[in-house]
C-alpha cells in the first residue's frame, strides 16, 4: 500500500492515522489500524492456520445458510467507530481484519466490509499475532460490543471463549476448550462445533 496523504512510500509506523488515511495506502502487505496506530499483519498464514480457518468457516457457513446472519473471513475490513460513535472516514481510527466474523445486523455490511461491531469474532493465533489477539484486540472487541469472541490456539489445539456480560465486560470459563470438546456459541445454541473436526488436519 504505497502512498498516503503525505505522498510517502509507506506511512510512518509511529504516526497516528484515520480510516480516511488507511484508504489511501497501497501496500502489498495487509495492515490493521487500532486506535490510530498501524499494525502490519503477519506473513501468509500457515497451512495449519488455513485448514483451521476453513473448517470453522465451512461449519458456520453451513449452519447459517438460509438464515439472516452472514459469515465472512479475512481479508475483510471491520471498521469500529470510537467513543464518539461517529462514522465518517476521518473519525474512524480502528480497522481490523478478523479471521472470521459473523454479522446479524445486515445494515452494517457495505461494499467496504462491516461498519460497526460484528456479533461474533474468531481470531486464530500465530506467533506474530498472539499478543495482539489476546490483549489489544480483546480490549478493542470488548469496548466495541462484540457479543462473542473466540481465540483459537492452533499448536495447543484449544479454544478460549469470551462472551459479554450485562456490564459489557467479557467473561469466560477458566479452562479452554480442548480438541475432544464440542462447543456451541452463545449466539447460536443449535450450532455444535466439534473441535476434533476443526483441528482434524492439525498435523500438516
Amino acid at each position: 500500500m504505497a502512498k498516503n496523504l503525505m505522498n510517502v512510500k509507506e506511512p510512518d509506523l509511529a504516526g497516528t492515522y484515520t480510516y480516511a488515511d488507511y484508504m489511501t495506502w497501497e501496500w502489498d502487505q495487509l495492515a490493521e489500524l487500532i486506535h490510530g496506530k498501524i499494525f502490519k499483519m503477519s506473513p501468509a498464514p500457515s497451512s495449519n492456520h488455513q485448514s483451521i480457518s476453513g473448517n470453522l468457516f465451512a461449519t458456520i457457513w453451513n449452519y447459517l445458510h438460509g438464515k439472516r446472519c452472514k459469515v465472512f473471513s479475512a481479508p475483510f475490513d471491520v471498521r469500529l467507530p470510537g467513543p464518539s460513535k461517529k462514522k465518517e472516514d476521518r473519525d474512524i481510527v480502528t480497522v481490523v481484519q478478523p479471521d472470521i466474523c459473523v454479522i446479524c445486523d445486515l445494515t452494517k455490511i457495505d461494499k467496504r466490509g462491516c461498519l460497526g461491531a460484528p456479533d461474533w469474532i474468531i481470531e486464530i493465533l500465530s506467533k506474530y499475532t498472539s499478543s495482539k489477539d489476546l490483549n489489544i484486540k480483546f480490549d478493542v472487541y470488548e469496548a466495541a460490543g462484540v457479543q462473542e469472541y473466540w481465540v483459537v490456539h492452533p499448536s495447543e489445539q484449544t479454544v478460549l471463549v469470551y462472551t459479554l456480560d450485562g456490564q459489557g465486560k467479557y467473561k469466560g470459563r477458566l479452562k479452554p476448550f480442548v480438541r475432544t470438546d464440542t462447543v456451541s456459541p452463545m449466539l447460536f445454541s443449535g450450532l455444535s462445533i466439534s473441535l476434533e473436526q476443526v483441528f482434524s488436519e492439525g498435523d500438516i
